[in-house]
């Protein structure tokens, strides 16, 4: 992948070809850059899995034979100067987006068997346990939102037009849009929960890393539940925005044009995220119940003995 990118990065420089009103050699570029991040990522977690790894092998090996096939059809069409996605103008155009739709399925299924392998590893750490376990699983979900991307949009038909599936809901693809993700800027774009679910995979195992860096210098990071209610609830609440970029973008509304509805559903959340971060800081009474010593207490009553 990393090659790829590189190549896709010079065809930036020196192809002005425009498709679908964006740069030729863009899409392959980001797909390229996010597949790399996706394949380290689960190689990363499977290097985790204290038993099954030989089927984690082989579910890795699915998904990085996947990624290369749908990276090369991707990128050869943009060296022809064609559609890659939802292109049935000629034959070879629709038997090339039917591999990719092959490999697509295939990458899924090996997700989700490592996303089992996962789900019944024990791990030590509970906080980087639950942290993999949400990740894969949103992960799953926003790749399964590309499925919604194939059924023919309005006024598309199969078997008839030559462009089948689109990624804006209520605006024809290749409208006005966001500078450096192409995200519609007046429409609904399904793209938009597809990219947030799919890197649950990197950035909630991040949130742990970044929790573990901060524990020196925090005290209450340092006590492992802090952390996992930490964790918990950010893979709520990242579930909880996964699911209104969605809901958003199926009704045809654009991202930087929410109405009062998306607004609301979004304060709700943000308060939630407040007062369970609130919650989750507070580090829970010693045993014996509220008024017990704690350690500072005791260090106190022992100084004051002596």
């Amino acid at each position: 992948m990393v090659p790829v990118a590189v190549l896709c990065a010079v065809g930036l420089l020196v192809d002005d070809r425009v498709l679908g009103g964006a740069r030729i050699w863009f899409k392959p570029f980001k797909f390229s850059v996010s597949f790399a991040a996706y394949c380290l990522s689960l190689a990363w977690m499977l290097s985790l899995l204290p038993r099954g790894r030989r089927a984690g092998w082989w579910a890795g090996t699915v998904v990085a034979v996947a990624s290369f096939v749908e990276i090369v059809i991707i990128a050869g069409q943009a060296l022809r100067g064609k559609r890659s996605h939802f292109n049935y103008e000629t034959p070879l155009d629709e038997a090339l987006y039917n591999v990719m739709g092959g490999t697509v399925i295939a990458l899924w299924l090996a997700t989700f068997a490592v996303a089992v392998l996962l789900l019944r590893a024990r791990m030590a750490d509970r906080a980087s346990a639950w942290a993999v376990r949400c990740g894969v699983v949103q992960a799953l979900a926003g790749a399964a939102v590309g499925f919604l991307m194939t059924e023919p949009a309005p006024g598309q038909q199969m078997g008839v037009s030559t462009v089948v599936g689109a990624h804006s809901v209520g605006v024809p693809d290749g409208g006005p849009s966001m500078p450096l993700t192409g995200w519609s800027t007046t429409g609904g774009d399904l793209r938009i929960s597809h990219f947030i679910g799919m890197h649950a995979l990197q950035l909630l195992p991040l949130l742990v890393l970044v929790l573990a860096a901060l524990a020196p210098r925090f005290a209450r990071l340092a006590d492992e539940r802090v952390r996992l209610r930490l964790v918990l609830l950010a893979a709520g609440v990242y579930a909880a925005v996964f699911v209104l970029l969605l809901w958003q973008a199926l009704r045809g509304q654009s991202l930087i044009h929410p109405d009062g509805a998306t607004l609301g559903v979004a304060g709700l959340i943000l308060v939630a995220a407040a007062l369970g971060t609130y919650g989750s800081l507070r580090v829970p009474a010693p045993p014996g119940g509220p008024g017990a010593p704690g350690d500072g207490d005791l260090d106190a009553l022992a100084k004051l003995t002596r």
